[in-house]
């Protein structure tokens, strides 16, 4: 061997490839071989792919020739491999193909199962035009993908053109669908996923070729959604929502999501042909024609909120988001419900259309189904209702967080939605359906949208929460501002400067605006007002169906009984109106959105009550009686609707959800503290209306008097703890009897009948007072301070409040007894048939009046009893009061005109069919009159003022009472005190009537001019300058401050005295007696 060959022979050695042949001879032969074209074998392709397809060249050197040809058929087989793998990993990825040879069709000659070996796809799209254009090249590299992926993507078909790509001839579903995946979007996205697991796992020479595989899908799906044209049949938008929504039901938003990004970031950088907006919006467009026909319970809802969360996480999709939503007409509150957002906030388990109960999904023939279960399906809906509502606050936080611009454009639409709708707080509103289903967004739009926004507030809805002093109400004084002002300053609520405030501003005070208003402020006001006008609208509502339902159920009970062919009829209707009303109580009644809701409106009474006493800062000031004077307070600013909406709710808890304000614990204190220093101080709220409202919500959180004996006891603990350890219960019990006074005198021209509504909840508050230490004594002790300034200038408190409760006792049992009496000869007229010859209006008509008193007469006997029972308990403990000339006269003859109706001669006008169904509870009153008259029989002016009630006392009277008492088995002892007193009062008549008779002539100028009897204490009015008795101008100023003459204004105080006529006529009576007595001693 020469020096040359030796060299070739080391040469050859070092080559790493060397490795691969027994011999050096071995490896030329083999070189040999290489330069002889040879036909491409796809057993080629299961070469080495590790790091021994470093170049030949690196090894050789290239003056050897043998040893350069060795190298050259080595590289040219390692390219081979790169080739074919490239083509294979493009294969797997894109799931296509150039080579249609038999080798890869089953049967071939070759062994087409290497072929799977090497992670060929079973299936692969044949492009069949792309090959024959490239003249027999049958592989994909990184030159021809692109087009040959663009050719793909125009194929009508692709499942037409599947081949198989292994030796199974097996039937495989998921393989054709895959490769024969004909949407684009989901194709490409799958593309993508492929993509990601090869970069994973090929080699780092191919790494790149991966990427581009996934940046290609990527580019390819902007393509598409830039160009949906060019992919006919195809709605990529319906195909991107769709890809979502497999997405959200898979677990796979994630990976989905990373797509998008990617997709997004593409379609970014290349808007000329469509903007971003542009691509997203139709993709919205048919998301919105899917959202508003879904129900609340289809699981299909949950997977839309899921993709409504994605978007409003994605600041781009966020962007275009929140400008769709804009509505075309943003002063028309409907169209914000035509959104898809408001579309959205629509959904519900109300009725979709007001009436139309056949298409409604939800309690079906009620009737038919047992308490537990209408109480299952309620539990249902409540859990919907929760990650409905969770959703619903996800998206919202999202949009708000994610950006300033999105947190703009979210408020704008929010601030404009309220204002557009604000008409759904008006009276007419509820009077004219037709009129407010056209112009407002429904009842289900704003249950959520509250229920949302309380989820929001509920960072700083926490108990003496420190944030909760920064917000400014002076955010609602604000006048129009331009949309930058709306945007700099955080003000998007419009309309609010025109609402009614708690108390007037000042003319002086100017309110000092913020630069810029806080997110709680703004999220504490969008929240109350969307209660005030969603939640107290659905309250109405369901009170209404609940009356309709109680007196639809009667008269069908009634049809059923008389067999009336109406009785089917009326069952229908209350069907119908029964599905409605537990379909409202259903969705109004969702425990987290209640308990939201309670936290929301604790925290604003917490709130009020510290601008009531002029806190400032983050410090909460200590609440202590008297009240501070109110100076430059934040009350003039805050809108009326926010203790009228916490009212509100506090009264329907009462009424259909009472377990949640035995939950609220510690909170009851706040609401009390807020009663206590608004509901009697006309300087913190101006509104009559209100402050009697705020009665209402009293009656509701306090325990309840017709509480069961047995386990449902339990619930009234945190109430009663409430009540009874309220540290101002001396305020409280004073603020009630304020309110019941003022509301006498409300300025309305409905006030007379108003006032008896105000009044009801009053009643069973002050006996409930009674019966505790510490409120009986702080009632007491008004008493007090009124027996000692009877003559003030200003009548005492607690005088006024007896004067009215005399005064409403005296109407509405007169009133009652008048209904009464009208019931009982409709009733004979009808039992003895003298309506079966009437006309059949005329019957209505008949019918109609029996109704009307009937209801009429069950009002004013509820409101009676409730009078007459409230002056029995009274007079138990305060008693000097009642007997003073002031009130003793008034009281006895309003005890007196009750018992002949009562128990003497007029007593059989009152004999109605059926107490009960009117709340006549003659033996109660009866009852309650006996105690009156034993509390105060031992005050000798009550007893000595009880003959002097010309007009229905008598001795027979009051036997026939103690008869009665007796028929009703009231007990011995009451019985024999009254029986005692009758006696009493008698022998007391019998020496008045001797007096009345002394006293018969006296002169006019002695006789009171408007009671017409002797004057014993004559005094001048400085108006007029008439001369009354004082105990009768003191009775009428309890009523009236004016001269009743002149009817100028009058006080006590400026009252004087007669003398002289007084001296006149004492000394007429010491003649009139002495002339009597000289008669009788001579007779």
């Amino acid at each position: 061997m020469t020096d040359q060959g030796n060299n070739n022979n080391q040469n050859l050695s070092r080559n790493p490839f060397a490795a691969l042949f027994s011999s050096v001879s071995d490896a030329k032969d083999f070189a040999s071989v290489q330069k002889q074209p040879q036909p491409l074998s796809l057993d080629d392709s299961r070469g080495s792919q590790d790091d021994s397809d470093n170049s030949v060249s690196e090894s050789v050197d290239e003056n050897d020739d043998s040893l350069a040809e060795i190298s050259r058929s080595f590289r040219s087989r390692q390219e081979l491999c790169e080739q074919l793998n490239i083509n294979h990993m493009i294969q797997r990825i894109f799931l296509l193909t150039l080579d249609n040879t038999e080798a890869y069709s089953p049967g071939c000659a070759g062994d087409p199962s290497l072929k799977g070996g090497n992670g060929i796809p079973p299936r692969c799209v044949y492009l069949e035009e792309m090959a024959s254009d490239l003249d027999g090249q049958d592989w994909l590299d990184m030159d021809n993908i692109e087009q040959a992926l663009f050719n793909r993507m125009l194929l009508p078909e692709p499942g037409n053109h599947l081949i198989n790509m292994t030796s199974s001839s097996a039937l495989n579903l998921s393989a054709d669908r895959d490769a024969g995946e004909k949407r684009a979007v989901p194709y490409l996205f799958s593309c993508f996923q492929r993509a990601k697991e090869e970069i994973k796992k090929v080699p780092e020479k191919l790494l790149a070729c991966a990427v581009r595989c996934k940046n290609l899908s990527v580019l390819n799906a902007r393509t598409v959604l830039l160009t949906p044209e060019i992919y006919v049949g195809q709605n990529v938008s319906e195909q991107l929502l769709n890809l979502l929504l497999e997405a959200v039901s898979g677990g796979l938003l994630e990976e989905v999501g990373e797509f998008l990004d990617e997709v997004i970031a593409a379609l970014l950088a290349d808007q000329e042909v469509r903007t971003f907006g542009e691509v997203m919006v139709p993709v919205f467009e048919v998301m919105l024609g899917r959202v508003k026909d879904l129900d609340l319970c289809q699981l299909l809802l949950n997977s839309y909120l899921d993709i409504l969360v994605y978007f409003s996480k994605q600041l781009d999709i966020a962007r275009v988001f929140v400008d769709y939503i804009q509505p075309k007409d943003p002063n028309n509150g409907l169209q914000y419900q035509k959104t898809l957002l408001g579309a959205v906030l629509n959904i519900s388990c109300l009725l979709k259309t007001p009436g139309v109960v056949e298409s409604h999904g939800y309690f079906l023939n009620p009737s038919r189904s047992s308490p537990q279960e209408t109480k299952v399906q309620e539990s249902n809906i409540h859990q919907f209702m929760a990650q409905f509502h969770d959703k619903l606050f996800q998206i919202l936080k999202n949009l708000l967080q994610l950006s300033p611009d999105t947190r703009h454009r979210l408020l704008t639409w929010l601030g404009g939605c309220l204002h557009a709708n604000a008409g759904r707080a008006k009276i007419w509103a509820n009077q004219m359906p037709e009129i407010f289903f056209q112009m407002y967004a429904s009842d289900a739009f704003f249950l959520n949208l509250g229920a949302a926004l309380l989820r929001l507030c509920q960072p700083f809805c926490r108990l003496r929460s420190p944030k909760l002093l920064t917000f400014n109400p002076t955010y609602c004084a604000l006048k129009e501002l331009n949309e930058e002002e709306r945007r700099s300053r955080n003000v998007h609520v419009k309309g609010l400067d025109k609402e009614t405030t708690l108390i007037p501003a000042p003319q002086n005070q100017e309110p000092e605006f913020a630069q810029s208003y806080n997110l709680l402020t703004e999220n504490l006001i969008l929240t109350q007002y969307a209660l005030h006008l969603g939640f107290h609208r659905l309250h109405d509502q369901m009170v209404k169906m609940n009356q309709s339902l109680h007196r639809l159920q009667g008269v069908w009970r009634e049809a059923q009984q008389s067999a009336s062919p109406a009785s089917e009829q009326l069952r229908e209707q209350f069907e119908r109106l029964m599905t409605v009303y537990l379909s409202t109580k259903a969705a109004a009644t969702e425990p987290h959105m209640l308990q939201g809701c309670l936290n929301l409106q604790v925290s604003t009474a917490t709130v009020l009550v510290q601008f009531s006493l002029g806190a400032s800062g983050v410090d909460y000031t200590q609440l202590t009686f008297p009240l501070p004077a109110l100076e430059n307070s934040l009350l003039c600013y805050v809108p009326e609707f926010f203790a009228d909406s916490l009212g509100d709710f506090f009264i329907f808890l009462r009424r259909f959800a009472d377990e949640v304000l035995e939950s609220s614990g510690p909170s009851l204190e706040q609401i009390l503290d807020f009663v206590t220093v608004f509901m009697g101080n006309v300087e913190r709220l101006k509104n009559p209306h209100l402050r009697a409202k705020l009665a209402e919500v009293l009656e509701a959180v306090m325990p309840h008097l017709e509480q069961v004996p047995g386990p449902a006891q339990s619930s009234m603990f945190q109430r009663e703890r409430a009540f009874c350890t309220y540290q101002h219960a001396a305020q409280l019990a004073e603020a009630l009897i304020t309110v019941f006074v003022d509301i006498e005198f409300t300025g309305d021209p409905h006030q007379f009948e108003q006032k008896f509504n105000y009044r009801r909840p009053m009643y069973p508050i002050l006996k409930y007072m009674w019966g505790k230490d510490s409120y009986r004594e702080s009632i007491k002790s008004l008493a007090r301070y009124a027996s000692e300034n009877l003559e003030a200038m200003n009548p005492p408190l607690f005088l006024r409040f007896l004067n009215l409760l005399m005064n409403d006792a005296i109407f509405l049992l007169d009133e009652a007894i008048q209904y009464l009496s009208k019931i009982k000869v409709l009733q004979i007229e009808r039992d003895r048939g003298e309506w079966d010859s009437l006309t059949p209006d005329a019957r209505r008509e008949k019918e109609s009046s029996l109704q009307m008193f009937g209801q009429l007469a069950r009002f004013h006997n509820i409101m009676s009893n409730e009078t007459i029972g409230t002056l029995a308990f009274l007079t138990s403990e305060i008693k000097c009061l009642f007997a003073h000339p002031f009130l003793a006269e008034r009281i006895i003859s309003m005890l007196n005109y009750f018992l002949q109706h009562l128990v003497g001669p007029k007593m059989g006008a009152l004999k109605v069919k059926d107490f009960t169904e009117f709340d006549f509870k003659p033996q109660q009153l009866v009852s309650d009159i006996c105690t009156i008259y034993l509390n105060l029989g031992n005050e000798e002016n009550f007893c000595s003022t009880v003959p002097k009630d010309g007009r229905s006392y008598s001795p027979r009277l009051f036997a026939q009472m103690v008869r009665v008492l007796k028929k009703i088995n009231k007990p011995g002892n009451m019985i024999a005190s009254f029986s005692q007193l009758a006696d009493k009062i008698k022998s007391l008549a019998d020496q008045q009537l001797q007096d009345e008779e002394t006293y018969a002539d006296a002169p006019d100028e002695f006789l009171d001019p408007i009671m017409s009897t002797l004057m014993l204490d004559p005094v001048l009015l400085p108006s007029s300058r008439v001369t009354v008795d004082r105990s009768t101008i003191a009775r009428h100023l309890l009523s009236d401050q004016t001269d009743p003459f002149s009817r100028s204004p009058l006080t006590m105080d400026q009252i004087r005295s007669n003398t002289e006529l007084k001296e006149r006529i004492q000394q007429w009576l010491a003649e009139r007696k002495q002339k009597r007595l000289q008669t009788g001693q001579s007779a």
